[in-house]
């Protein structure tokens, strides 16, 4: 399952991706603590990104998650990922948004496409009816990106995920597909 945009496009990740990861992994390291969960030394690894992509591949494969790498059309080059993570079936049928980006990368909108490619994926061949996402309080860029591709804010959620070793406060935002059809001028 593959998705082209204007500029940027998104797959799944395979084991041969797991060298770039890697090298993204580590490059932003520090750029990406404030936002992240603390991570093991082994994550930064060849091995913890092979187990990663892996893992990814496991929920792919068993409908619990989608994990795309977001690779820029160009030259073909691993800048991030987009992840439809913790999807429920059921009366329910929802998953939970997460994206990041390169830090050399920021500000390009490769974010904010890539999420509008993996929402045309959500909302289509995923069959899913809801999808929602949290940001941190202060983070205007992700916030931008969510509100960009017609997400609606629902409230605030205390504690809601440990980030850099302290629960935190986030944002939360949804979309459903009935939105994203109304807003893309699509026919259901």
């Amino acid at each position: 399952m593959e998705v082209e945009g204007t500029r940027v496009r998104i797959r799944p990740l395979q084991p041969s991706d797991a060298p770039a990861l890697l090298d993204l992994r580590v490059r932003n390291r520090a750029a990406f603590v404030p936002f992240f969960p603390r991570q093991s030394r082994f994550f930064f690894t060849l091995d913890g990104q092979e187990r990663e992509i892996e893992r990814a591949n496991l929920e792919w494969q068993s409908d619990e998650g989608y994990v795309f790498g977001i690779f820029v059309k160009e030259d073909d080059r691993l800048v991030g990922n987009v992840v439809l993570r913790n999807v429920a079936r059921g009366a329910w049928q929802n998953a939970t948004l997460g994206y990041w980006v390169d830090d050399a990368f920021r500000g390009r909108s490769y974010a904010t496409e890539a999420v509008g490619l993996a929402l045309t994926l959500a909302f289509g061949p995923i069959g899913l009816h809801r999808v929602q996402a949290g940001t941190l309080l202060g983070n205007e860029a992700s916030m931008q990106v969510l509100r960009k591709n017609g997400f609606r804010f629902e409230g605030v959620s205390e504690k809601y995920l440990q980030i850099d070793g302290r629960w935190a406060d986030h944002n939360m935002f949804a979309l459903t597909v009935e939105d994203w059809e109304a807003a893309e001028g699509r026919c259901s």
